[in-house]
């Protein structure tokens, strides 16, 4: 990229970036400034050149509607046949499960 093309940015534009940076043009060295917002600039001229037209969400997996399952509703299971199931574990309505906690609890 010559210099001639490359972006600048203007006093007014500079004035605005001090103001909403809340810096005041007599804290600091315009020239050394305006040369680094100008730099920044030219920063993304540099990555404008790239390609970006490829879609990121390409990169995950996509699902179909017409391949998820049908909303239907079934029957589930009855509590005679969850009883039946675990006989020994099923006592006054609740399940009887193994200890989780150490022994201290």
């Amino acid at each position: 990229m010559s210099d001639s093309k490359k972006t600048e940015v203007n006093e007014d534009t500079l004035e605005k970036l001090l103001y909403l940076s809340r810096l005041s043009p007599e804290s600091t060295d315009m020239a050394t400034l305006k040369k680094q917002v100008d730099d920044i600039v030219g920063y993304f001229d540099i990555l404008s050149k790239y390609d970006d037209s490829e879609n990121p969400y390409d990169a995950y997996p996509t699902t179909k509607a017409d391949c998820l399952r049908e909303d239907e509703i079934v029957a589930g299971l009855e509590m005679h046949d969850v009883k039946k199931i675990n006989e020994g574990n099923f006592l006054d309505g609740y399940f009887q499960v193994p200890k989780v906690l150490g022994e201290g609890a």
